[in-house]
């Protein structure tokens, strides 16, 4: 049987151990060095000696299955892996940064840099997502900020692949987690929704905005469950000052049933982004816990704690996405508008959980100092912005999923493109205008998106429309 490594100066498969960085209940983590090998380097050991718990094996070999499938500057890069059989490891990048518990002596943190952390987490969170692994462990210590910003996600042992088996589900019906960052539906044994992820971040917002845990450091499962019906002090009663819009977010991603939470976490991610457009509900301005008979009703209303079967994660994603259309608000392109704003209803029709942000970009001159008056003396950034909401009027969108956006920029298609990839956009509709000698010389805006666009795009062409059919 294996024995655990516990010597500086062991070598194993040509991994030499240099010092060991951290002992946990699960497992020990030295630095390494190999021949040839320039990068940082750590060693992820399980402990597997007398009286180690069972599910530090398990967790170990989740890990063991899901790193090496993992990529992106949003997880440290796996370089090598040892079997039960001789002496089980994880050889990994060791990540150069700051994790998130270093920043606890330091709360409450401004309100700006508390939701510059949750874009960033939410990212990382979203691309983990999209790689089929539901972290289920989000907290301080396994988020680590790299020096150029970029946030990396560690530790996934208790993490759910949705193409592995899940050793955690199968081995052991106690839930698994950081407690005060554990879902109610984690409490109840469900794994498999990424909207967990979401709770725990909720928490993680709420904590470092507040500098207190919304529910507490209760370690017992008793204790815990409570969040199962019972919602968290609002903010603002805790810091008058605290921003309605983010108030809103956070108290979001904190309800107890996932299906009042965002519907992913680019969505998220997007709502801390552009608070000022975040559609504002009765959440925004609680002051007081919801009252004793509305906790009641939630503590038995079996609905709320009883676990349901989630889609696969790929399709929950792809339920609700983003979507970005491009609309020129110049005057003579009524077919062109109309065209677009019938494909984004046909869209939208069969995605009802999908997000619509609607751009027009103010064109700069390269040379010349712009004006923001038009002839007539009016912004032209704000009537830009009238023009975009009244082109989404047709469409009677819930204002929770629509946002406009003004961009002003020299080069359209790459402001277009900067949006897509900043705000995480699934999709990019955009309109095609007759072809010319000049646009052929030139290129199009609407062919450079098509082109360079990381994400979905389809050019809108208007084709012969009935007068009368138009609005």
């Amino acid at each position: 049987m294996a024995k655990p490594l516990h010597e500086p100066g062991l070598v194993l498969d040509g991994f030499r151990l240099e010092e060991r960085v951290h002992r946990g209940g699960m497992a020990t983590l030295w630095r390494v060095s190999h021949p040839g090998m320039t990068a940082p380097m750590l060693m992820k050991v399980p402990r597997i000696g007398e009286g180690a718990d069972p599910a530090a094996i398990v967790s170990f070999e989740m890990e063991q299955m899901i790193l090496p499938r993992l990529s992106g500057v949003h997880v440290p890069k796996f370089i090598a892996a040892g079997d039960f059989t001789v002496q089980p490891y994880l050889v990994m990048e060791r990540v150069v940064g700051k994790t998130l518990y270093e920043r606890i002596g330091v709360l409450p943190l401004p309100y700006a840099e508390v939701a510059d952390i949750g874009v960033k987490v939410a990212t990382a969170l979203d691309d983990l997502h999209r790689q089929h692994v539901i972290h289920l462990d989000v907290k301080p210590s396994n988020i680590v900020l790299r020096p150029n910003g970029e946030t990396v996600l560690l530790d996934f042992g208790l993490s759910h692949h949705d193409q592995l088996p899940d050793l955690m589900q199968e081995e052991f019906r106690l839930p698994f987690g950081t407690a005060p960052y554990m879902s109610p539906e984690q409490l109840l044994g469900v794994r498999n929704d990424p909207r967990s992820d979401q709770f725990a971040l909720g928490v993680l917002l709420y904590f470092f905005s507040t500098g207190v845990r919304p529910f507490g450091e209760s370690e017992t499962l008793r204790g815990m469950r409570r969040r199962l019906w019972r919602d968290p002090v609002p903010p603002r009663s805790l810091r008058p000052d605290y921003p309605p819009a983010l108030q809103e977010i956070v108290l979001r991603c904190l309800e107890t049933e996932p299906a009042w939470r965002y519907p992913t976490m680019a969505q998220l991610a997007f709502d801390l982004s552009h608070q000022d457009q975040v559609k504002l509900t009765a959440r925004s301005e609680r002051l007081r816990r919801d009252p004793f008979t509305t906790v009641l009703r939630r503590r038995f209303n079996k609905d709320l704690t009883t676990p349901r079967p989630k889609a696969a994660l790929a399709a929950q994603l792809s339920s609700a996405p983003i979507i970005a259309v491009a609309i020129d608000l110049a005057e003579g392109h009524a077919d062109i508008k109309h065209a677009l704003r019938v494909t984004t209803e046909r869209i939208l029709a069969t995605l009802p959980s999908a997000r619509l942000a609607c751009l027009n970009v103010l064109k700069q001159a390269r040379l010349t100092i712009d004006t923001t008056l038009d002839e007539h003396g009016h912004n032209k950034h704000v009537d830009r912005m009238v023009g975009l909401k009244y082109w989404a009027e047709p469409l009677k969108l819930d204002e929770r999923r629509l946002t406009v956006h003004v961009i002003e920029a020299i080069d359209p298609a790459a402001a277009i493109l900067e949006f897509a990839q900043v705000n995480r956009v699934d999709h990019i509709l955009i309109g095609a205008r007759q072809e010319s000698l000049m646009r052929k010389l030139l290129g199009s805006v609407s062919a450079k998106v098509a082109a360079e666009a990381a994400c979905t795009v389809t050019v809108v062409r208007p084709t012969y429309i009935d007068e009368a059919a138009k609005p």
